[in-house]
């Protein structure tokens, strides 16, 4: 059973939701029962023996405890996925449009022979930005759905088995694997169940995707009366998914399948997904669209109904104005903007997997995150070698050298930190030079979990023979008689013992591990060289290692901190390392929050204290997501960055869960953001352009909505006043059509440094007020638009003087380039072009007010590619009344004084918006 499990090292600790999972088995207390059980009770209890299974036992413990099968819920089929793709509220408003717009635009017109009224613009618009959304978010749906699949496909599919009808072991296929059974494992191998180890020699377990332990752990058979905090502390325990480092071991399986910690895992990435902010958004901007559609467009069909008496005419132009407030092209806004982003992130070492994230990090003001190797270097190093007093001493690297060079079992980062260091003090001492050459190795006692100490036992070229031990601290203090103080060796008072503990204290506060280390002049002779010469030893002096902070970690917190992200460290480290590291990298060390600290407080308690605090420390695997959900609870928006099987539920809860290159696959896939690079510094380059992606999207939302708002009043205005209608169907669609063209550019448009300073979420109360504020400004001038053409433009250019009221119905221009033209018709037909026009003059021009808190043109400028779009928006709408495209769509040029009225609308409009936005940044304290 070779290791197919592609686990990498995760250094981050279960969820919330897995070990409630867990724990709602009551695996937790059985597993707990079972450590106590001898290998008889345990044998007796699951009808087994060391011999393996009888088949009659096989199938009564299948039925019992279950298949060795992870199940990880039903696969949406097609159809389903299809649906929740195209069906929300945004799409459902769109797709009533069409289907409105099909019977009004092409099944009446055939039905009633007026083929010249046939319009597909309309539905074809719609169609488009409905199947454009939908697709894109089929896409998205499908990639992440693969998470569990790629769980599942870690899982090596045999292991070694010993059953009574065989007399050796064998293998069998892993689902086949059941309670009770008899398994072999060796080095190479991943664990296929939770088992109880039974026989173990030298067996070391890597559990850094499960539980965030960077270090493997020795497993043993021994019982132990000790209680854990966490089950997958117990020494006796090995669990599926895990990997054996070094070492053989014989296990019975006490947990399979669902039953399993791995299962649980497993079943907690299946859950749908928490609404995050961005989807949270975009509901709630379709919603206001439906609550506005509701009141306006009823209105708007009664007014026109009774004014007009065209009851066909109101219901077509009632239907055009639920187009116009709707922003068609707010898809293809969002989904450019987002992908740009996505194309920018990309160019900085950062792989967007979920376009909606890009907005979600600039959102984010709490960034959760381990401290190893995001903060730290992730590489030990000897930062120190100390005698007794505490002073540099080469004796000291010298005897860890010899220690750690010749022990033939795993060779851990401290091992591999004292050769490294070793070799780079060999030029600066000659003492150090060729130690592998100049000694050889007689025996050693490999490192084991009770006695927490390794000891080598090597000769010199004099035949002088020396154990030389280290270990933790305290255990090694426990086998000292003595210490050697500057070559004098003396008993170890209590005196000395309170100097040594001061000494150890000191270095822990720096955020040092420390071991100690000792030494013995010829131990008994091989052969008869055991445990029991790991006693009265000279104490020699301490190890102090180092997980130093990243140079780029200081400056890094400190920009996250100018942008309004709050960095909170995680960690499973005791809180002396994480005290010093976080401190040493500007994080608040005032209040650190141990794993204990969590267990007795209520709800409101722990809300306060995660609120308030910024480190975490000797947090268990079941506290990890609780702090997170807290902090989104509390109406933050919060990122995770995590990279072990582990942390898939927890990225999947947060807002932006974000991963790096080096992850195991099921976090990568979980992870909406994967980091070439496991850098703080490539977070900061994200939330800007989170922010900048925010920006854009906001500005269209705003703008086109207020303006959209704005219409609609001028829309009621004229509903109830004019005889006739203020702009058709066909020429209100085509508006609305090459406005939105015009906006295509807003993805690219220059944002405000000043903006992108503070964390930018949706906020739908915000749209609605600006909507509110704004919107009727522009109305003002479009009522003022309607005054000149209907009592000014019109009579002067149409009927010599004669208003509209007072024109008979077959009345026809006489002279002129509208001879022969229906009266009534011209008058309308000009009218409309001039609101045509200065709609679209005013709603473009509003851009360049509205995109900025600052003077445009003066304190900020628009992007080349806004400002060339938007002149060519306006052009192309200013012309279209002098082609043929306008006598089709029944507009009329206008004269040259037309022009001139539009001037002193446009520029008073653009100075009434520019107050009105002072007023509404002073009352709100924003723009966007």
């Amino acid at each position: 059973m070779k290791n197919k499990y592609n686990i990498g090292k995760g250094k981050n600790n279960l969820t919330r939701d897995v070990v409630q999972g867990f724990d709602s088995l009551n695996s937790n207390r059985i597993l707990k029962d079972i450590s106590k059980l001898s290998i008889e009770q345990l044998l007796e209890k699951y009808s087994t023996n060391e011999k393996g299974l009888k088949e009659e036992q096989i199938l009564k413990n299948r039925r019992e405890y279950g298949d060795n099968v992870v199940e990880h819920g039903e696969k949406k089929s097609l159809i389903k996925r299809l649906a929740e793709a195209f069906i929300n509220p945004f799409t459902l408003i769109l797709l009533f449009l069409a289907i409105v717009s099909v019977i009004t635009d092409v099944v009446i017109p055939i039905k009633t022979n007026t083929l010249e009224d046939l319009n597909y613009a309309t539905i074809i618009i719609i169609l488009t930005m409905v199947i454009f959304s939908g697709v894109l978010q089929f896409i998205q749906e499908t990639r992440s759905g693969n998470a569990a699949e790629k769980l599942l496909e870690m899982i090596t599919t045999t292991c070694t088995v010993f059953r009574s009808e065989k007399n050796s072991p064998f293998e069998i296929p892993l689902e086949d694997l059941v309670v009770g059974d008899i398994i072999q494992l060796s080095t190479g191998d991943m664990v296929p169940a939770d088992i109880r180890i039974l026989e173990a020699k030298d067996l070391f377990i890597s559990q850094s995707s499960l539980t965030g332990e960077s270090e493997p752990i020795e497993k043993t058979a021994a019982l132990t009366e000790d209680n854990y905090s966490t089950i997958t502390d117990y020494p006796i325990f090995a669990f599926m998914g895990s990997n054996v480092i070094s070492g053989t071991a014989k296990a019975i399986v006490v947990s399979t399948g669902n039953n399993t910690l791995f299962g649980s895992i497993a079943k907690t990435i299946t859950k749908e997904e928490p609404e995050t902010s961005f989807t949270k958004g975009v509901n709630d901007v379709s919603r206001l669209l439906i609550k506005f559609m509701a009141i306006m467009v009823p209105i708007v069909f009664f007014i026109n109904g009774f004014t007009k008496g065209n009851w066909i005419q109101a219901f077509l132009f009632a239907i055009s104005i639920a187009v116009g407030l709707t922003p068609e092209m707010l898809p293809m806004i969002v989904t450019t903007c987002l992908a740009k982003g996505a194309v920018s992130m990309s160019q900085k070492k950062t792989v967007v997997k979920n376009l909606n994230s890009i907005q979600s990090f600039g959102a984010m003001d709490v960034l959760c995150t381990d401290k190893t190797g995001t903060i730290t270097e992730d590489d030990v190093v000897l930062e120190y070698y100390l005698d007794i007093e505490g002073k540099s001493s080469s004796r000291i690297l010298r005897h860890a050298y010899l220690n750690s060079y010749f022990q033939t079992g795993y060779k851990n980062l401290m091992d591999r930190a004292i050769i490294k260091r070793t070799e780079e003090q060999e030029s600066k001492d000659r003492s150090l030079i060729d130690l592998s050459e100049a000694y050889v190795k007689v025996d050693e006692i490999p490192f084991d979990f009770s006695r927490r100490r390794l000891s080598v036992v090597v000769e010199d070229k004099n035949k002088k023979t020396q154990m030389i031990t280290k270990g933790a601290v305290e255990e090694m203090l426990s086998i000292c008689s003595y210490a050697d103080y500057n070559g004098v060796v003396k008993p170890i008072t209590r005196e000395i013992k309170e100097n040594i503990l001061k000494v150890v204290d000191n270095l822990n506060d720096k955020g040092m591990r420390v071991i100690a280390l000792a030494q013995k002049t010829n131990p008994s002779p091989v052969g008869a060289f055991g445990v029991k010469d790991e006693d009265d030893m000279v104490l020699l002096g301490y190890l102090a290692f180092l997980d130093p902070p990243k140079e780029s970690a200081k400056e890094a917190i400190k920009a996250l901190r100018e942008y309004g992200v709050t960095t909170k460290v995680i960690t499973g480290d005791n809180e002396k390392v994480a005290r010093y590291v976080c401190k040493e990298v500007g994080i608040p060390t005032e209040k650190i929050v141990l794993g204990r600290d969590l267990e007795s407080l209520d709800k409101v308690e722990l809300t306060e204290l995660i609120e308030s605090a910024s480190v975490f420390a000797k947090i268990s695997p079941d506290q990890k997501a609780e702090i997170v959900s807290i902090l989104k609870d509390n109406g933050h928006v919060v990122g995770f960055l995590g990279d072990g099987i582990n942390d898939a539920s927890a990225l999947k809860t947060s807002d932006i869960g974000i991963s790096v290159d080096s992850a195991v696959d099921i976090a990568k896939e979980s992870a909406d953001i994967i980091l070439l690079e496991k850098s703080l510094m490539v977070l900061e380059e994200g939330i800007i352009e989170g922010r900048k992606t925010y920006a854009n999207m906001i500005k269209y939302i705003k703008m086109t909505i207020s303006s959209n708002f704005g219409n609609m009043f001028s829309v009621l205005a004229a509903s109830a006043l004019l005889p006739f209608l203020p702009m058709t169907s066909i020429q209100l669609i085509f508006l609305n059509l090459i406005y939105d063209l015009s906006c295509i550019a807003i993805p690219w448009d220059n944002v405000d440094e000043e903006f992108v300073k503070t964390p930018r979420n949706w906020d739908t109360e915000s749209i609605e007020s600006f909507m509110v504020w704004i919107g009727p400004t522009s109305s003002i001038f479009d009522w003022i638009t309607y005054l000149v053409m209907y009592f000014i433009i019109c009579p002067a250019f149409i009927s010599k003087g004669v208003l509209y009221s007072g024109i008979s119905d077959s009345a026809i221009i006489q002279s002129g380039i509208f001879q022969g033209l229906n009266m009534k018709s011209a008058y309308e037909a000009m009218f409309q072009a001039g609101w045509f026009i200065e709609s679209m003059w005013s709603q473009t021009l509003v851009i360049h007010m509205i995109r900025t808190q600052k003077i445009p043109f003066i304190q900020s400028n628009a992007s080349a590619f806004v400002t060339i779009l938007g002149a060519l928006g306006i052009i192309a709408l200013t012309v279209i009344p002098f082609t043929p495209v306008g006598a089709m769509l029944d507009l009329l040029p206008l004269p040259k004084v037309y022009f001139l009225y539009l001037a002193v609308i446009i520029f008073s409009y653009m100075v009434l918006v520019t107050v009105m936005k002072k007023i509404y940044i002073k009352k709100y304290g924003t723009l966007l």
